[in-house]
């Protein structure tokens, strides 16, 4: 799935949105945020992508993993991805495509620490119907669309595998 095209700030606006509403899972337990973890780290061992995945809830981090290649700066990137997705209920890529879209940037206009918050892709909202935002699942390592793209496929996948188990 694209992340970026002709469409430009307000379409991909809407086209991130879409994704947000979409993602919504009926459940996360910490058995799911196993599943889904391994279900991202196996993409990208697939991809042949060196990132660190990581999932929370609730500030507990259930699942984290660095494949070969990654670095502690791939942690740091999440932390700061994370608490963007935290603050705003939004993607990170959704967040800084909102103020790139004002023409302006989250560094020069969110009066937030750019040390502690980062408006880059790659991190996720964890939406469960009638609870909304309960966590955070973020990939670091690829360029920040790249990384977007991954968390918006695993979670497309994990939601597929859930949809095929209620009807099994």
């Amino acid at each position: 799935m694209s992340t970026r095209d002709a469409r430009g700030g307000d379409g991909l606006l809407e086209e991130l949105a879409a994704q947000e509403e979409a993602l919504v899972l009926p459940r996360f337990t910490h058995d799911d945020a196993w599943r889904l973890g391994s279900l991202l780290v196996g993409l990208a061992r697939e991809r042949r992508a060196a990132v660190t995945v990581d999932i929370r809830r609730g500030g507990q981090r259930l699942f984290h993993y660095a494949l070969e290649g990654t670095t502690p700066d791939n942690d740091a990137w999440l932390e700061r991805k994370a608490r963007v997705v935290e603050r705003y209920a939004a993607s990170s890529l959704r967040v800084g495509e909102r103020f790139r879209s004002r023409g302006t940037t989250f560094e020069e206009s969110s009066r937030l620490d750019p040390d502690r918050y980062a408006a880059h892709g790659g991190a996720f909202p964890l939406r469960v119907t009638g609870a909304g935002v309960i966590g955070v699942v973020g990939v670091s390592g690829l360029p920040q669309a790249e990384d977007h793209a991954l968390v918006v496929d695993g979670l497309t996948a994990f939601l597929e595998e859930l949809r095929t188990s209620w009807t099994a």
